[in-house]
């Protein structure tokens, strides 16, 4: 348990952190008006910070910045909401007043506005994310080593994809796979579908059919979504700016997993409803590991449509991004729920 002087410290450290991506020394601290401690004092307590995980001195005879740890903390226990200014709640008011034409341009002006008051990268999924399910699923041969594969959602939408068929499989074999996958993923929300597949289906596949995980990959193929219009991005360039991802592969590989859609839909469908801070290695992707992501969901009567998140550098400005999510994700879920009466 930290002590008064250890939470004001560690607080002022952060704070000072998010606003110059510097090292912070105990004589920056102690000139600030609101911590009353010498420098040796503040600097004992520094070491002592470090020893308890919550700092990090990057270079020797360096200040301090903030750990996963640390940051974690801040978030938990220190940070202090309610500080978004009148001039962003106006932007984001001014927004909702606008009479929108399709829910699409809700997620796309939300997305916009929250990567323009942020500098950061926002990623918003819609509801169709949630609510779009498998209805039916056909597999129709064509040839000796193909067949089609029909898709059917609950909105009435239809793909068709032609996949390859294993020489050695039989047509018996290939309709006991379609009457179990019906019976298991019937009403499974699209982007749930993959590990639904490998877990419930897989293992009553197991039971009848020889060469099952042969089985299990026509499967995955046919039922890949090719629609991406569920997952909207703005200000991905945004990291480039940031002082932490001068590194040229760092960004890369941030970049590659922003246009892996269904990556991110998988990553998002998997956080719980409400607000969530992922503070680096928090997150289960390594490609963000040195990144927050803050994620807000949006329901109407108790049925989540979607989610908005903000990710950055874990040098984040926590504080004015729960709260923008906070305000973002209650009114578009007003919004949304007028327009489904």
């Amino acid at each position: 348990m930290l002590t008064d002087r250890q939470r004001m410290i560690l607080n002022a450290i952060i704070d000072d952190y998010i606003r110059s991506a510097e090292p912070i020394g105990s004589r920056s601290i102690s000139k600030r008006g609101d911590v009353a401690f010498s420098p040796a004092t503040i600097r004992n307590e520094m070491a002592d910070l470090e020893e308890l995980g919550f700092l990090e001195q990057p270079h020797t005879s360096a200040g301090r910045i903030p750990s996963i740890k640390g940051y974690r903390y801040y978030v938990d226990h220190l940070v202090r909401l309610g500080e978004v200014n009148e001039q962003d709640l106006n932007t984001v008011r001014s927004f909702f007043a606008e009479k929108m034409i399709q829910t699409e341009q809700i997620i796309q002006h939300a997305a916009m506005i929250l990567s323009n008051l942020t500098n950061y990268t926002s990623i918003v999924l819609g509801p169709e994310t949630f609510t779009t399910s498998l209805k039916h699923f056909q597999l129709v041969p064509i040839s000796s080593d193909t067949a089609v594969a029909i898709v059917v959602t609950n909105t009435g939408h239809v793909e068709n994809r032609t996949v390859a068929i294993p020489p050695d499989m039989s047509m018996a074999e290939m309709e006991q796979a379609v009457q179990i996958l019906n019976k298991k993923l019937i009403g499974v929300p699209l982007v749930r579908l993959k590990s639904k597949l490998y877990s419930e289906v897989g293992q009553e596949l197991g039971r009848y059919v020889d060469g099952c995980e042969q089985l299990l990959g026509v499967l995955d193929e046919a039922l890949k979504s090719e629609d991406d219009s569920r997952v909207f991005l703005s200000g991905t360039t945004n990291m480039l700016t940031q002082p932490e991802f001068k590194d040229v592969d760092k960004v890369k590989t941030l970049l590659d997993l922003l246009d892996e859609t269904p990556t991110l839909m998988r990553m998002f469908t998997a956080l719980p409803s409400g607000i969530q801070v992922r503070i680096g290695t928090e997150n289960a992707h390594e490609a963000i590991n040195n990144c927050s992501l803050i994620t807000a969901t949006y329901s109407v009567d108790g049925q989540s449509l979607g989610t908005i998140g903000i990710l950055g550098p874990t040098r984040m400005d926590y504080g004015k991004v729960i709260s923008l999510l906070d305000v973002l994700s209650k009114d578009m879920a007003v919004l949304l729920g007028r327009w489904n009466k």
